[in-house]
Order: C-alpha cells, then sequence, then structure tokens
C-alpha cells in the first residue's frame, strides 16, 4: 500500500482537516442530561420540572403533596400537605451508564444534590386536631432516576437533612419517591 504524496502543504492541511472531520463525526457524543423535562408524579399528586444547566446538572422543581399520620388526645389522623421540594442535582456516572449500553436518557443515572424542601401547611378537615406548622427541610441527598419504555419514571433520593420549624427544628429523614411519566419525546 502506498502512501499519498502531496505537492504542496496545502493539500497536506486539507487532507488533515478532511481525516480528523470524519474522525470527530464518527465518535460518540458524551452522555449529557436534559435541556429540560417535565414529569407527572402519580404516587404523590404533582408535577416536576428539570431543567439541564450543564452535560451533568440540573435544577430540579417539584410542586407535589405529601400524607402523614399523627395523633393527640382526641385520637389519631391522617394529615395532607402540600410541599414544594428544590433541588440542585449532579449527575455523576451517566458516562458509565452509557458505556455499559444503559439508558441515560431523560436523565437516568446517579446524582448528589442539595435539597430544600417547603412544607406548608398541613390541610385538615378535622377541628379537633390543629394544622401542623409550615416547615423548611435542607438535605443533601443521594439518589438515582430512571425512565423506561413509555416514560414511565421512578426517582428516588434520601439523606439527612435539618428541618427548621416554628416549634421544633432538628435533624430529621429525608426520602423523597416519585413515580410517574415524563411528559413530551
Amino acid at each position: 500500500m502506498q502512501l499519498p504524496v502531496f505537492k504542496n502543504d496545502k493539500a497536506a492541511i486539507l487532507a488533515v482537516f478532511i481525516l480528523m472531520t470524519i474522525l470527530h463525526s464518527n465518535a460518540q457524543e458524551k452522555p449529557a442530561v436534559e435541556k429540560s423535562q417535565f414529569k407527572i408524579n402519580v404516587l404523590l399528586p404533582g408535577f416536576v420540572y428539570e431543567h439541564g444547566l450543564s452535560n451533568k446538572n440540573t435544577f430540579y422543581s417539584e410542586l407535589s403533596s405529601g400524607y402523614g399520620y399523627t395523633s393527640n388526645s382526641f385520637g389519631k389522623t391522617w394529615i395532607f400537605y402540600p410541599y414544594i421540594n428544590e433541588q440542585f442535582r449532579h449527575y455523576y456516572n451517566l458516562e458509565k451508564r452509557a458505556g455499559k449500553g444503559k439508558i441515560t436518557s431523560h436523565n437516568s443515572g446517579g446524582f448528589v444534590a442539595m435539597s430544600a424542601f417547603y412544607n406548608f401547611r398541613s390541610i385538615s378537615t378535622n377541628n379537633n386536631f390543629l394544622s401542623e406548622n409550615s416547615s423548611i427541610t435542607v438535605a443533601p441527598v443521594w439518589g438515582f432516576q430512571r425512565t423506561y419504555k413509555g416514560n414511565f419514571n421512578l426517582d428516588l433520593n434520601m439523606g439527612v437533612g435539618y428541618n427548621f420549624e416554628k416549634n421544633d427544628s432538628g435533624l430529621v429523614p429525608v426520602l423523597n419517591f416519585t413515580l410517574g411519566w415524563v411528559i413530551g419525546k
């Protein structure tokens, strides 16, 4: 096999440029988070919007509802409260998942995040129970998100945080689990 001989520098530069263009076009792109995605949470009814800030970082906003169980001298009851969850997420294993042939679309990967929950006062229909106070919880969390066939989505994250409440503040466990669908694409 004989290598081509170039008569001038311009032809050599053009050949190198064409070769680099071909190699670059055949190279796989690194996986990145979605620029934006909406989700519906059906487990605890609510909505989620996740906005991509860079290839591995997102801002996650969730408006959902929570449920709890409380008791006092009048008895026991379930409580219902809306909450807002804001997170700055860093997806740390997208390349590793893609290298193993696993799905990374719709931000399917593991992440660490700084999370802030705002729990509104509970909405209670029983006058014997006072509405619980609103509170803010700040926590570092670890979690993962997976989107399966049909855009079915599962998101779980957990950690330990500090809860700020009018009458009672302190360390609390944090667990957030959503089950729903990604809307679009």
